[in-house]
């Protein structure tokens, strides 16, 4: 195997687990469904080409997807598997073809169902009750969404029918918005000056993973049953009798199921729904194919990733032609620089569009794309729409190649494109257009933790011109929060206690809460212990910077552009003056056990979540890393730890048990 085929290889595992965080972990869809998956395709066939370069951590090998860490982690008795894509007929008989070769059978019964695009669940109940809610996760484990689940109408709380005789059900289903709902909660949303969501899906699933679920409950969801995960009772032969008994239960099933007897009788359903799905209330993108035999599924069997007794028949986006009226230029919270293209609109997959993204700098250059221009524009339903490519136009005039901005458009400030990116930054942190953003970072509960300064009251805050920089925070009087919406005298005084009380928060916090680029916490914790005063890493060189441990080029490159604005020397020089420790207090060397030690975190811990053992690790005087390697000191494996445990073993690091850790942190 060549290098260049090993090197993409490996790009192409970092740019799934990429797109799989954004996707299952932070409800940030960055790419198409169909781009995704001819990531994937890529990839699979490399890896088959050259099996050698098989790892267990590559994107193939697992279902994926990472969690949050906002909800309590729910494993999964049986694996919610994702479903193979196909997106033309061609695929479609070769599984077709796959499953009668398998089964030493031509008379195959199907199942064809609506593929629901909202965000799949697991309800699980004992005797008839409803005991517990979770997401599907990466497959294997989930979040435990019970509370805002039970604020569903569609969701049975108890059971109807013969329940009885299954003391222990768990079944799927799919919690979606509907059209309607989703249009008149983004029009209430503007209406509050709220960002309206993107689409329905990313609507649903934000409403699920709310941690109020009094707001959940105001959100428009509902809710369709289409299987059964596990049961204690009586089995079923076939995957419809599972839907009928489901309906007997009293769960929402979809009317739209059919049995289809012949491949033809599927293909003919595709063609179907093509134009049909466009008729219905809520989104759907293809059709899911299952054979319908339990017996049959079960001989059929899975691979680590999909089930091969289905597959899913997804519609192709919708292409659409316009013209180029204008390209501009918008700035993201960290900064980013984005290029925008303003369209004559025009009717995409049931939305008209007016604008569409063009990436970055480097994206223009390759698309060549120029004012005045035809394009095709592509909208995949869960992103912003964007250009595909230009239309070759004879003997049309074209005008001269887009520039990007020298400065940046809301606060003038000159912009950078760090060495080795493709975006161009503002690196201002009082600009207008990131405030907001920065602001409710700045008042995070890992950064300065400021109780009270939510969305909203920042929202009004800048939007008054009352904040216009962190320092404002600490300028506010009780009048000018008074005269603010749903902010009465006693929720003026709290912000204003809980505003008073950062000040004492300390540099680690500090130094993170300012949204410096490429510095989180740890390394925020690293600059605070090594300088130990704001001062001292204002006026730290470059060389200085990159000589410290875990502080590499492009962190050392970023730090010292911000300390170099004038406007991020004022604003230090401000919160100085309202009295903010930015010195690190001296403290006695740890002797503890784990001080100085890289410790990784694997598995389900029982009696901590992931964030509160790593807040005793760095507290003990220990670092977390994220990956095994011969510089591990400890592995700490809870519950179900994977494929790092294996690699742990075969290095020869130490693995701790639960209680081990605890008993290491209390020594």
């Amino acid at each position: 195997m060549s290098q260049n085929q090993l090197k993409e290889i490996e790009e192409l595992r970092q740019k799934i687990r990429q797109y799989d965080h954004l996707y299952y972990a932070l409800d940030q869809p960055e790419i198409s469904d169909r781009e995704y998956d001819r990531l994937m395709e890529r990839l699979k066939v490399l890896e088959a080409e050259h099996p050698e370069a098989i790892t267990p951590d590559s994107p193939t090998q697992r279902v994926g997807g990472k969690l949050s860490e906002k909800f309590e982690p729910v494993r999964h008795k049986t694996p919610m598997l994702s479903l193979d894509n196909t997106y033309n007929i061609g695929d479609v008989r070769d599984f077709h073809h796959r499953v009668v070769k398998n089964l030493g059978t031509d008379q195959v019964e199907y199942v064809v169902e609506l593929k629901f695009d909202g965000l799949g669940v697991t309800l699980t109940y004992e005797h008839g009750k409803f005991v517990q809610g979770a997401t599907r996760g990466d497959g294997q484990t989930g979040e435990n969404i019970t509370a805002n689940l039970k604020t569903l109408r569609a969701i049975p709380l108890s059971l109807t029918g013969d329940f009885e005789k299954y003391p222990y059900l768990e079944v799927r289903g799919e919690v979606y918005m509907d059209r309607a709902g989703f249009q008149k909660l983004n029009a209430a949303r503007q209406a509050a000056g709220d960002a309206p969501f993107v689409n329905p899906r990313n609507a649903a699933a934000g409403s699920l993973r709310l941690l109020d679920p009094s707001i959940t409950a105001k959100r428009p969801l509902n809710i369709w049953v289409y299987r059964i995960g596990h049961v204690e009772g009586p089995t079923f032969q076939t995957h419809m009798e599972e839907l009928d008994k489901l309906r007997d239960l009293g769960f929402r099933v979809n009317q739209e199921t059919r049995l289809c007897q012949s491949f033809e009788e599927i293909q003919n359903l595709i063609e179907a729904w093509r134009e049909k799905q466009a008729t219905l209330d809520y989104e759907v993108d293809g059709l899911v194919i299952k054979v319908n035999s339990l017996s049959a599924q079960d001989r059929l069997g899975s691979t680590n990733k999909h089930p091969r007794w289905a597959a899913a028949y997804k519609y192709e986006a919708e292409e659409a032609q316009t013209e180029v009226l204008a390209i501009g230029v918008q700035v993201g919270r960290t900064g980013a620089i984005t290029p925008v293209a303003e369209l004559q609109p025009v009717l995409v997959s049931g939305s008209t569009v007016s604008r569409a993204t063009l990436h970055n700098e480097d994206e223009i250059k390759r698309l060549d794309v120029r004012v005045g221009d035809r394009v095709v524009i592509i909208k995949a339903g869960e992103i912003i729409p964007k250009i595909l490519r230009v239309i070759a136009t004879a003997g049309r005039q074209r005008p001269s190649k887009f520039q990007m901005p020298a400065t940046c458009p809301e606060c003038d400030t000159p912009i950078v494109r760090p060495a080795g990116e493709a975006v161009w930054r503002c690196v201002n942190s009082a600009c207008p257009a990131q405030l907001k953003e920065r602001l409710l970072h700045f008042a995070s509960r890992k950064a300065m933790d400021i109780d009270h300064l939510g969305t909203a009251v920042v929202e009004q805050l800048v939007d008054t011109g009352l904040v216009e920089t962190f320092s404002h925070l600490y300028t506010l009087k009780q009048g000018d929060l008074e005269k603010m919406e749903r902010m009465a005298e006693t929720s003026a005084k709290n912000l204003l206690d809980a505003i008073d009380n950062s000040k004492q928060a300390g540099l680690v916090r500090l130094v993170f809460g300012l949204g410096i680029r490429h510095v989180g916490q740890r390394v925020a914790q690293v600059l605070a212990e090594t300088f130990r005063s704001m001062d001292a890493i204002q006026n730290v060189s470059y060389e200085e910077l990159e000589a410290v441990d875990e502080i590499g080029p492009k962190i050392a490159e970023s730090l010292r552009e911000f300390f170099a604005e004038q406007h991020n020397q004022d604003e230090l020089a401000e919160l100085k003056k309202h009295k903010l420790v930015m010195k690190e207090a001296v403290r006695a060397k740890s002797t503890t056990p784990l001080s100085g030690k890289q410790i990784v975190l694997t598995g389900t811990l029982a009696t901590l979540t992931r964030d509160q053992a790593k807040e005793k690790i760095v507290t003990a005087g220990g670092r977390v890393t994220s990956s095994v390697s011969a510089k591990t000191d400890y592995l700490v494996a809870g519950a179900d730890a994977g494929s790092k445990l294996s690699k742990a073993q075969k290095l020869g690091v130490t693995v701790l048990t639960e209680q081990e850790f605890h008993k290491l942190l209390k020594s």
